[in-house]
């Protein structure tokens, strides 16, 4: 047994309760404990040490920035990137399950945002079937994009996030890189070819029946027609510092170039955590020091082994798991009544991956619930609970789906979770799964929570520091999302 976790198995007394202070476990004793644990496990918390990272002020992520907020790229005009991922709403939208095209207001974001009941193509129920995941960090994933890694570095390759590797998506023909875009430059801006083809995300029924290519081109049209008041060509030659002519300049390649810059230029991990390990003792909280020794102990040494998931600076092994977290909305078109998701196996047709969904990072975790594939958990301590005791949880969860706004689609939720449930058991039993039930007491959650709170970047949850993120000055055409609401 490694030092720290026999130093664990030594605090327990002093761990459980509502970690009040102990005369036998003083905090340098935790410091020191904690740090020795640090060591073991090569933590540094900076997981953007060595990256080739953009900056929100160079060129590229300016006309990205542009691009992101405008409903231009939206099929009915009614949606853009940021409808979906805003940064003052921790880079997603705040909801359980977004609503993407045909809102009632185009321009109301997060809470509050419904669909249009008039709408021809969706039942008033959010439209899109999974959570908006954060765009926070999106450049610190090297594997994997999306909550079923439908976006992914082929296997074998170890690169920062993906540059240069050979990158499969749903347009790739079976276990090779994108036919469509072999010259990808990185997993973002691979990931960024797709929204815009989504129905459900900003596509609607435009050019319903032709080809993901065959959107992207008509999109490009927009962006270079003269029909409208249009600057972008302008603007395109100033970012990429060139007077080429819009038909060279403004293609879908170097669109999903600028949307990944921007977004890859949205790096926050300057943590408290972070500070701590760079020699602060005072930069996180006793209470917070004791729940980071539970999270990264396995349940065998005392611990609460949220590290065997959620591991390295970046908090996350970008694996599949089956942790049952409830299966709400109209789902991805899997089951008895196609209103179940199936996850990674709607990526790799193995039964084997029937309800594993990504393990999420967990940095800047604080600002960007709700949590789970679907939502479910608006509450930071909701989901640590469910993973300690899974069934417990799906047990006490409320299927009327009160608690979550907007009113989310419910049919067969509680029979599809409980589906999720039994894979997770089975998955136990064939000793392929590492979530283990854990007991612990709700000062020890309470412990747990501290720790998860250091993760988050200060800029995050300050306006005026996200406000570089957010586009001022001239519209290149008029279809800048600028939000109808306050948050």
């Amino acid at each position: 047994m490694k030092f720290g976790q026999s130093f664990l198995l030594s605090l327990a007394p002093g761990l459980s309760g509502c970690g009040s202070d102990s005369s036998d476990n003083d905090e340098s004793s935790i410091t020191d404990a904690l740090r020795a644990m640090a060591t073991e496990q090569r933590l540094t918390g900076n997981p953007a040490a060595g990256r080739n990272l953009p900056a929100i002020e160079d060129p590229v992520p300016q006309l990205g920035m542009k691009l992101f907020f405008s409903k231009a790229l939206g099929g009915l005009t009614d949606s853009a990137c940021v409808t979906c991922h805003h940064p003052l709403l921790g880079g997603g939208d705040d909801l359980p399950l977004p609503v993407g095209v045909e809102a009632e207001d185009p321009d109301f974001l997060g809470p509050g945002r419904l669909h249009s009941v008039a709408g021809h193509h969706f039942d008033g129920g959010p439209t899109v079937p999974r959570n908006a995941p954060t765009t926070f960090n999106i450049a610190l994933w090297d594997k994997v994009l999306f909550h079923d890694g439908r976006v992914e570095v082929l296997d074998g390759v170890d690169s920062h996030n993906g540059e240069a590797a050979p990158i499969r998506t749903p347009d790739s023909a079976g276990n090779v890189s994108d036919p469509a875009d072999p010259d990808a430059l990185n997993l973002t801006q691979a990931q960024s070819l797709f929204p815009v083809t989504s129905a459900e995300e900003m596509r609607g029924q435009f050019m319903a029946g032709s080809s993901n290519e065959e959107l992207r081109q008509a999109l490009v049209a927009r962006l270079t027609s003269q029909a409208l008041p249009n600057t972008w060509l302008a603007e395109f030659q100033s970012a990429l510092n060139s007077n080429e002519s819009a038909a060279e300049l403004i293609t879908f390649e170097t669109i999903s170039f600028a949307l990944a810059e921007y977004e890859r230029s949205q790096v926050f991990v300057d943590t408290p955590w972070k500070d701590f390990l760079e020699g602060d003792d005072e930069a996180i909280t006793l209470q917070a020091k004791r729940g980071a020794l539970l999270f990264f102990t396995a349940p065998a040494a005392g611990g609460a082994g949220c590290s065997g998931c959620h591991s390295g600076d970046f908090f996350t092994d970008e694996k599949f798991h089956v942790v049952a977290i409830p299966q709400i909305g109209r789902g991805k078109g899997d089951g008895t009544d196609g209103d179940d998701d199936f996850g990674r196996e709607q990526t790799t047709k193995r039964p084997e991956d029937r309800y594993a969904f990504r393990t999420p990072t967990l940095l800047n975790v604080t600002e960007t619930g709700p949590y789970g594939h679907s939502g479910a958990y608006k509450s930071l301590r909701e989901v640590i609970v469910h993973h300690l005791n899974p069934a417990a949880a799906i047990d006490s969860f409320d299927f009327t789906l009160s608690n979550l706004d907007p009113a989310i689609q419910k049919t067969n939720a509680e029979r599809n979770t409980r589906l999720a449930l039994a894979q997770l058991e089975h998955n136990r039993s064939a000793g392929s799964s590492k979530l283990a039930n854990v007991a612990l007491s709700s000062g020890e959650i309470d412990q747990l929570e501290a720790f998860l709170q250091t993760l988050t970047d200060s800029c995050v949850a300050d306006d005026s520091c996200l406000a570089q993120w957010v586009p001022g000055g001239p519209d290149p055409d008029g279809l800048r999302l600028l939000p109808s609401n306050q948050f």
